[in-house]
């Protein structure tokens, strides 16, 4: 295993991504405050470009490679958001990439990652290994791997997201990250042990996905069947290696929200906010919602991840 990440390393990565990644706002309102008797500050990281917070560590990662990496090409796989993520960032480097994808991704991250330059390879995710795919299109081909999460650059790259949002709000008593593989909140770990020593830490997994809940309680990292979820995005079988040594160590608690809760913090901030997100994105904001007593009267911070979502789907959920 290569040395895990500091928060010296999310600063090296903010500089590498600063003239590529947007500065996402950091958006508030005053009548949610007031129900839930707090201070809630939401990072947008919908509003990122290709509109996750994925872009931030395949960017940061995508720039360190050497020339003949850069020839070759890059493989990576995804449910949606990373593969987006690399397809643009290897689109502004000029280098060549390809990507694992399922049949059933969404048909809006789909045709995003096409339109970026991105070659797609389909698989099925109930009967197939993506990883075993990429890592065997890697050697034919001589690509560079980058998994979705699993990698010291891609995990400070992501870690610069809760770092402008300290930034921005200064300290907080708490903050709550949506949980996939663990790249967001192991990043996001390092940059609040720097930044807000004091503020509480949580990840945000689906009900039916707790593998992150179960891998922190036993210790080690537990794999589980593709979960059934809304939350397309956080769809994983286990954490990375990388982001669970960072996580089993630092993390305050990991919380698991349900579907209902993910379209409920939807339609929040589609009718108050009026910005879209995924209900992978409202992992956080449901938990935050949910917890809201044990931090009243306080600052709480929360990451929206992403906000790739068919319009169409997007209508459906709301209106159900």
């Amino acid at each position: 295993m290569e040395q895990l990440p500091t928060y010296d390393d999310v600063v090296r990565a903010h500089e590498r991504i600063a003239s590529h990644a947007h500065r996402t706002p950091v958006l508030t309102s005053r009548l949610t405050d007031a129900e839930l008797g707090l201070s809630l500050f939401l990072k947008a990281e919908n509003l990122q470009r290709m509109g996750a917070f994925k872009f931030r560590g395949a960017f940061n990662a995508l720039s360190r490679f050497d020339a003949e990496q850069r020839r070759a090409g890059v493989i990576a796989y995804s449910s949606g958001n990373h593969a987006q993520a690399i397809a643009l960032g290897a689109a502004l480097l000029g280098i060549p990439a390809t990507i694992v994808m399922p049949h059933d991704a969404p048909a809006a991250k789909l045709a995003a990652t096409k339109g970026y330059g991105a070659e797609v390879v389909r698989y099925d995710r109930w009967s197939e290994d993506r990883e075993e795919i990429a890592r065997a299109l890697a050697e034919k081909r001589g690509l560079t791997l980058i998994p979705p999460y699993d990698h010291p650059d891609v995990m400070a790259g992501q870690g610069t997201a809760a770092k402008e949002l300290f930034e921005e709000t200064g300290p907080l008593d708490a903050l709550f990250v949506p949980l996939g593989g663990g790249g967001l909140l192991s990043g996001s770990l390092l940059a609040a042990g720097a930044l807000a020593p004091s503020c509480a830490v949580y990840g945000v997994e689906p009900e039916a996905g707790d593998d992150g809940l179960r891998s922190l309680r036993a210790g080690r990292i537990v794999h589980i069947d593709t979960p059934e979820t809304l939350a397309d995005g956080a769809q994983t079988q286990h954490l990375g290696a990388y982001p669970f040594a960072v996580i089993r160590d630092r993390v305050t608690d990991i919380v698991t929200a349900s579907d209902a809760q993910l379209v409920d913090g939807m339609r929040l901030l589609a009718s108050r906010l009026k910005t879209v997100a995924e209900p992978t994105g409202c992992l956080g904001l449901a938990a935050a919602r949910e917890l809201a007593e044990r931090y009243r009267g306080g600052r709480v911070g929360v990451i929206v991840s992403g906000g790739n979502v068919d319009m169409a789907r997007f209508a459906r959920l709301l209106s159900a």
